[in-house]
């Protein structure tokens, strides 16, 4: 193993190759799941990293090993450089890609084309009009589904990400599903996570087996089909026999895939999250801006991660709001 492999390999040997970068906090959304009730306080423009500095510090993770590197938010489509960033970081050997909720798109459209920007992950939580406006608190439905259909007929790879929440959405599965049949899209079901003010708990949360138990008292189960899993997935995926997309499931509560994991977070304030779950985080760019070398700094987060989410190995101590009332809202993480 060399050095630059073992800067981002923890104790537990998974080697991380994938970064995903915040770039902002801010977001023309307001979704509950992500975002706190009375809002978050934002990180001073100051303390961000700026463009010269998000290439930077990704390109030190390039050199030890990173060959992806996702761009996240907040809505990353909202910085006013975004196409000043995406064109460096196009200089980096990597596959670049961005998750977004889509109301942007068709402005950056020709920026994602000039710097093969071709996966992107969309979020949309409802096919309803009204309930997207309950989820979101804006009436943006149509102009989301109008750029989503823009990809697809830019021949974009494109990934929709659904966080289920019982009592709202989970009886829109088999709509999401059958959208599949006709659009090459793969749905991605996410699991109800917990964070900072998202008043999160468990019977909110619409598991792996409810949804597969829904999808097999719908479609016979000759027609469904599993996939293989992709090398260090989150999604286990499947497909309805003859329809042209497919869907998965991420499964972080109930059904984890921490033991593959190969994903560190950069948020937009230049801090290391080795996990989604955790509380604790590295702080890159100041040392990065006295001109300290930051690979030492990198390496320490690496390896502290922990086996299983954080430490939090059981479903019942996700239950504990000590447990995660202290980490980030998601909208501050980055998606």
């Amino acid at each position: 193993m060399t050095a630059s492999n073992t800067i981002l390999t923890d104790g537990f040997g998974r080697k991380h190759n994938y970064l995903r970068i915040s770039l902002l906090e801010k977001c023309n959304l307001r979704c509950t799941y992500c975002m706190p009730a009375d809002g978050i306080a934002l990180s001073p423009k100051a303390n961000l990293m700026t463009a010269e500095e998000i290439f930077a510090i990704a390109e030190t993770f390039v050199k030890n090993g990173v060959d992806k590197i996702r761009l996240t938010g907040g809505e990353p489509l909202l910085r006013k450089d975004f196409p000043e960033i995406v064109s460096k970081l196009s200089h980096l050997n990597i596959s670049l890609s961005i998750t977004t909720n889509g109301i942007l798109i068709d402005r950056h459209i020709e920026v994602l084309k000039q710097f093969k920007v071709k996966k992107i992950n969309l979020s949309l939580d409802t096919l309803v009009s009204s309930k997207f406006h309950t989820i979101t608190l804006r009436n943006q439905f149509e102009k989301v589904v109008d750029n989503l259909h823009l990809l697809l007929n830019n021949d974009f790879q494109v990934k929709v990400n659904v966080v289920l929440m019982k009592g709202f959405n989970d009886n829109e599965i088999i709509d999401f599903v059958k959208l599949t049949q006709f659009l090459p899209i793969s749905v991605r079901f996410i699991e109800f996570m917990p964070f900072a003010g998202n008043e999160w708990d468990r019977s909110k949360m619409v598991s792996q087996k409810e949804i597969l138990d829904l999808v097999e008292n719908n479609f016979s189960s000759d027609d469904i089909l599993k996939l293989e899993d992709e090398k260090n997935f989150t999604s286990r995926n499947y497909k309805i026999k003859d329809f042209q997309g497919d869907f998965g499931i991420i499964s972080s509560i109930t059904n984890p895939f921490c033991d593959s994991c190969n994903r560190i977070r950069l948020t937009a304030d230049g801090k290391i999250k080795n996990c989604l779950f955790s509380n604790s985080e590295t702080d890159l760019l100041t040392a990065f801006r006295n001109g300290e070398s930051i690979t030492g700094l990198i390496s320490e987060s690496i390896q502290s991660k922990k086996k299983v989410r954080a430490g939090m190995a059981s479903v019942s101590e996700m239950d504990d709001p000590a447990k995660h009332f202290d980490n980030r809202s998601m909208i501050a993480i980055g998606g």
